[in-house]
């Protein structure tokens, strides 16, 4: 999906950095090192689609927001969702100015490194936040939010994020970027009923934000060159192995599945709070990549099992518009999920195996 769990040597050295005792250039020099070994081993295990792991990220998503022009990270006295026994290093972010994209982003050198290093045998995949998680966490997770003056009228709002990620996608396709993905975790929240709920109390239409979502995610990919592939994936939460959201994708089929044009939907459906696969009978022509395998726990799975539950979402999609892959990234945030780097490519094996036994 795209996170790794960061070993120990990289675990250290960002720590060292935070307290001002390494640099930014030694700092980089060691995560350098990482990736590299990191792509490394991807390469070893026969993976086609690689990724820098998120090596230079604390999360998953604040990092790339923060850097874009008119946003701010600060300091919060909670995260913006509960997740389930334990919490993340509390901040968010705020919308200070117009936004944008800065051209000179530290995420383009991110990617310039990795597709150095890569080959030209393998895909290299970039990770990044959908456009619906600025507006979700700024404008609707926070309950103080006032809208800045330039942004009174929030489809100028939308029109700016929109007109920024256009500009991501031009911009990374110029520096060579052929697949980037889209991690959302809206969707997640909108397929929770309890978090539907909440939300309908403080007077949100759930349903209309979803509408308004997946038009900027429609514009946004218009953008994008016919040999360009983006995909969007759908997570309920993964900080070191909890989540905080919960519920089948009926409530948000077909709103997004119907009419979101991203080419391949990574869906999370590794336990029951994923629900069951009839809400993908509202997907078209879009490849599907089920997340049968936990990236949570260590346990692997039993190979029958997975071959029987990618039967059952055959029903839905044909076959050959199905793939396999674990439910979310091994460490969304720095911190990592509970299991170690062994137990992780235990379950890319697994998944490698699995997918060549039904696939061929």
């Amino acid at each position: 999906v795209g996170s790794f769990l960061r070993p120990e040597y990289l675990k250290e050295a960002r720590e060292k950095y935070s307290k001002k005792e390494i640099g930014a250039d030694e700092l980089k020099t060691i995560e350098d090192k990482a990736i590299k070994e990191l792509v490394q081993q991807e390469k070893a295990l026969g993976l086609k689609a690689i990724t820098d792991g998120e090596f230079r990220r604390r999360y998953w998503h604040l990092d790339f927001l923060a850097s874009l022009i008119g946003i701010k990270e600060i300091k919060a006295e909670k995260w913006s969702v509960d997740f389930k026994d334990r919490q993340p290093k509390a901040a968010t972010i705020k919308i200070i100015d117009k936004i944008d994209f800065d051209e000179n982003s530290e995420f383009l050198n991110h990617f310039d490194y990795l597709k150095s290093i890569a080959g030209n045998d393998v895909d290299v995949k970039m990770t990044i936040p959908s456009p619906a998680m600025l507006h979700l966490i700024c404008c609707v997770r926070a309950t103080d939010y006032q809208a800045i003056d330039l942004y009174k009228d929030e489809s100028k709002l939308y029109e700016d994020i929109t007109l920024a990620y256009q500009k991501i996608i031009k911009i990374f396709y110029n520096h060579g970027c052929r697949y980037l993905q889209l991690d959302d975790t809206s969707w997640g929240e909108f397929c929770d009923e309890n978090k539907r709920n909440a939300y309908m109390e403080r007077g949100l239409d759930i349903n209309k934000i979803g509408e308004n979502y997946v038009k900027m995610i429609n514009r946004v990919l218009e953008a994008k060159p016919e040999d360009m592939v983006i995909s969007i994936h759908i997570c309920r939460g993964n900080f070191r192995s909890t989540w905080f959201s919960s519920g089948g994708y009926e409530p948000i089929g077909k709103i997004l599945f119907s009419n979101c044009n991203v080419d391949a939907f990574f869906l999370e459906y590794d336990s029951d709070r994923s629900g069951d696969f009839e809400p993908l009978r509202y997907i078209k022509d879009q490849e599907v990549v089920l997340g049968l395998i936990s990236s949570k726990f260590p346990q692997l799975e039993e190979k029958e099992a997975i071959k029987e539950r990618i039967k059952e979402a055959s029903q839905y999609i044909p076959l050959n518009q199905l793939s396999l892959s674990p439910q979310c990234g091994f460490s969304s945030t720095e911190e990592g999920n509970e299991l170690t780097i062994e137990d992780q490519w235990k379950k890319l094996r697994l998944i490698k195996e699995i997918a060549e036994e039904v696939w061929n």
